[in-house]
């Protein structure tokens, strides 16, 4: 081994590690890992920033706006009110896997599990059923969901992008979804019935009162003559302690809620 392939392990080994210890924001450890490349040598100055200009770092970054406009949209708990109706776990669940694995193919992993984990959560509380037991389900789906499609998750962007390379075709939209459909019809019939084995009594090992929300949650109402009509988001957050209030979403037009950026 020679002293340059030494050092360049050397520097992917800190940035795994301090990945690992989640010390510092992925995006800042990506940016030292960088720096410490092209002081080392390890990267020539020129090519410093050539990532950014790959296709894959696009269409990633317009996953992501799409998962962020979804999620901000409040489509998806206006959708979801029919699900109130259903009494039986099994159909319940199902609905949920299904429909969280839908939005997968479409949105990050991540978000789509974002967006359904408060109303999974009620719904489990209402229906009688352990939270552990509908979220678990719900993770495997959102993994599953995302092998349906080229934008699901992007390892099969990146995939794409190596076909590419090496056939000179990439992969469709689409290419994915004859054996991700597959998988992901035999994972709703799984989980449908499969959650029954998931632990029921499991209970947190700390001690003293838990954390409850609602001690910190308050829901106002804005008159048709506040002086706050035509302010931002941020300006009502800096009204308050410089901050210290965030407002986490914005109901309107019967009951839709938004989840608002700052301006």
């Amino acid at each position: 081994m020679t002293f340059e392939q030494g050092l360049a392990f050397t520097v992917l080994g800190a940035t795994i590690l301090m990945f690992a210890l989640d010390k510092l924001r992925y995006d800042l450890v990506a940016l030292l890992s960088l720096s410490a490349g092209l002081l080392a040598g390890l990267v020539p100055p020129e090519k410093a920033f050539h990532g950014f200009s790959d296709p894959v770092v696009v269409v990633v970054a317009a996953a992501l706006v799409v998962s962020a406009g979804i999620e901000r949209s409040g489509i998806i708990e206006h959708l979801m009110k029919p699900l109130s109706a259903l009494k039986s776990p099994d159909a319940l669940i199902c609905t949920l896997v299904a429909l969280v694995m839908v939005l997968s193919a479409f949105m990050k992993n991540i978000g789509a599990l974002a967006i359904f984990i408060p109303l999974s959560i009620r719904l489990a509380r209402a229906g009688g059923i352990p939270v552990s037991q509908i979220l678990m389900p719900l993770s495997f789906a959102s993994l599953l969901g995302g092998v349906m499609t080229l934008i699901g998750t992007s390892p099969n962007i990146i995939v794409s992008r190596v076909r590419m390379d090496l056939t000179g075709a990439p992969f469709t939209m689409f290419d994915f979804t004859p054996v991700g459909l597959g998988i992901c019809l035999a994972g709703i019939g799984f989980l449908t019935f499969a959650w029954r084995v998931l632990p029921r009594d499991r209970q947190g090992s700390g001690t003293g009162a838990g954390f409850r929300i609602e001690d910190y949650l308050a829901e106002v109402r804005i008159e048709a003559h506040s002086p706050l009509i035509g302010a931002t988001v941020s300006d009502l957050e800096q009204l308050f302690s410089g901050g210290a209030v965030t407002v986490a979403a914005i109901i309107r037009d019967q009951g839709h809620r938004y989840v608002p950026g700052g301006h």
